[in-house]
């Protein structure tokens, strides 16, 4: 049965308070996994806790860190995996603020670099010998279409994504062998918080409206929407079970079609 898929499964997602995150979360436990929220916000996070299925009788979490402190993600994910093993690793957080790249100050990357790939770095090394041991493992990034093809107005961001890209593939190569995949989910313009914030940026900055500049947004996406949350989740959850075992440092955009790369 689908809700027993991922029975005696722990996952471990980022970023999971709400959006996303949040939404892969509740679609694997749905399906029987143990998942363990990482944030920073412990009220948010005991009540995202609270929305998650148990068809299983599983005892979900949370895990309090702050993706903007390395050091804070690193001590808080390692006291947790002393003590259990993480088979599903869904990387994910907020991106960094638009802006054309030209303007974009040095301390931007790095921040991003820090919040982005080396937080997905050392929770990755923190549950992947405990993936090795298991003979099972999903380590799942939440990257952007911009890995395809870099998106107007997301200097930062373009460039960050792409590294993250880049160290998933390298870590898909190296842990393949152990029975552990490394993949990408690719959002499009999809209905969070985010997306709400980079529409009314466009607002402020064009001089229109926020629907003018949605419908025109909307106009560029062959399915003539925005995606749901739970539609990105649905891939989220396909890549984390073990019917995705053959597929392998991949990077798959979940999009309406927009992304213009074959």
């Amino acid at each position: 049965m689908l809700s027993s898929y991922l029975s005696g499964k722990t996952a471990l997602i980022g970023g999971s308070t709400q959006g996303i995150g949040l939404a892969s979360a509740q679609a694997m436990a749905a399906m029987g996994a143990r998942c363990i929220l990482l944030s920073r916000n412990e009220q948010k996070l005991q009540q995202a806790v609270s929305t998650l299925a148990t068809p299983d009788g599983q005892q979900h979490g949370y895990v309090v860190a702050d993706y903007a402190q390395p050091e804070q993600v690193r001590e808080a994910v390692a006291g947790f995996v002393a003590a259990n093993t993480v088979h599903i690793l869904v990387n994910n957080t907020g991106g960094p603020a638009g802006g054309p790249v030209t303007q974009a100050k040095p301390e931007e990357f790095l921040t991003a670099f820090n919040q982005h790939l080396i937080c997905n770095h050392i929770i990755a090394g923190l549950v992947s010998e405990g993936m090795k041991q298991a003979g099972y493992g999903r380590i799942i990034n939440i990257i952007s279409t911009s890995v395809k093809i870099p998106l107007h107005g997301l200097g930062v961001s373009n460039t960050i994504r792409g590294a993250v890209a880049s160290w998933a593939k390298t870590m898909a190569n190296e842990l393949g062998q152990y029975g552990i995949t490394v993949n990408n989910v690719l959002p499009g313009a999809t209905s969070t918080e985010r997306l709400a914030t980079i529409v009314s940026n466009k607002s402020a900055k064009a001089g229109k409206s926020e629907d003018e500049v949605a419908a025109e947004m909307i106009n560029e996406i062959p399915a003539r929407r925005f995606g749901k949350p739970e539609e990105i989740a649905a891939v989220v959850a396909f890549l984390a079970s073990p019917a995705a075992a053959y597929v392998n440092g991949t990077s798959i955009p979940v999009d309406g079609g927009r992304t213009g790369s074959i």
